[in-house]
């Protein structure tokens, strides 16, 4: 794949409000962060970073915060390096019956765990972030033997990875990342899961038509999740979870008030943070 660069975008934000920032850079494209004391690193695609983004990135910014949060910096980085440098921040752990390992640890895995082999490589869903864990630790809950399952916003595969080791007979992972694309697929063979997983860049658009699925998964953001009610309920199976994160705490009226999602059935609702998610059947 031909090596792209990256644009790293520092911004002035208190720690204790990055989680909210980050949330919605997600919508602008951005798809890597670190969190630091009051100031926060984002990544982006350089190509994707075109002056009408930064300007509506910007406006939102300065309405939101009232001028507390702003652009501090920028430095574009090659991909490699920034690969190098973020993978030595991964480790191994523990998230309810998973163990979720870089292949580049050593760590044993514990004998009542079922490990899965995840090299990030700048696809979203390494586990560390409260969104992935709170859908990870549900997940053998809800996947049953031979269910078939969607990913969308699937990241590295984490999700369809551990539903597939659970006894799901085949998934589908959807990003509009094409890099989430390819780290998907790999993390795919590394858990022998590839055979049973479909990767397919795009959105709505590339749910597999005259299909339902027994159980979607959507750890998206909460504008995605509203905009994308409709097919997803029109894609889930009768009896079916659908299983979405990426929701804060100030965001569940949204939802709860969604003309859409309002017509399911709420089974659950996890939290860990100020992180939320709900769990619907059909």
């Amino acid at each position: 794949m031909k090596k792209r660069n990256f644009l790293k975008i520092r911004l002035r934000v208190p720690s204790e409000e990055q989680d909210i920032v980050s949330d919605e850079l997600v919508v602008y494209g951005f798809d890597g962060f670190e969190q630091l004391e009051n100031e926060l690193d984002a990544w982006i695609l350089e190509e994707r970073f075109t002056y009408g983004i930064k300007t509506q990135m910007e406006e939102w910014l300065l309405e939101q915060s009232g001028g507390r949060w702003y652009i501090i910096g920028e430095e574009i980085l090659q991909e490699r390096n920034w690969n190098e440098e973020w993978e030595k921040t991964i480790r191994a752990q523990r998230i309810g019956r998973f163990f979720v390992h870089p292949t580049w640890t050593d760590e044993t895995v514990p004998e009542d765990a079922i490990p899965i082999a995840i090299d990030p490589k700048m696809a979203f869903g390494t586990g560390y972030h409260e969104t992935t864990r709170l859908l990870l630790q549900q997940l053998p809950i809800y996947i049953r033997p031979g269910d078939r399952v969607l990913d969308m916003g699937t990241g590295t595969g984490i999700l369809a990875i551990a539903a597939l080791l659970l006894g799901a007979s085949e998934a589908t992972g959807i990003d509009i990342d094409p890099w989430s694309y390819d780290n998907a697929l790999e993390n795919a063979r590394m858990n022998n899961v590839a055979g049973r997983l479909d990767i397919r860049i795009g959105s709505a658009e590339s749910i597999p038509p005259g299909l339902t699925h027994n159980v979607i998964l959507a750890n998206i953001n909460r504008n995605i999740l509203l905009d994308l009610a409709s097919p997803l309920i029109q894609s889930l199976a009768p009896g079916g979870f659908l299983m979405l994160s990426g929701i804060m705490e100030n965001d569940m009226e949204a939802f709860y008030g969604n003309p859409l999602y309002s017509r399911l059935e709420q089974v659950a609702l996890y939290s860990e943070n100020e992180w939320r998610a709900l769990i619907y059947r059909k």
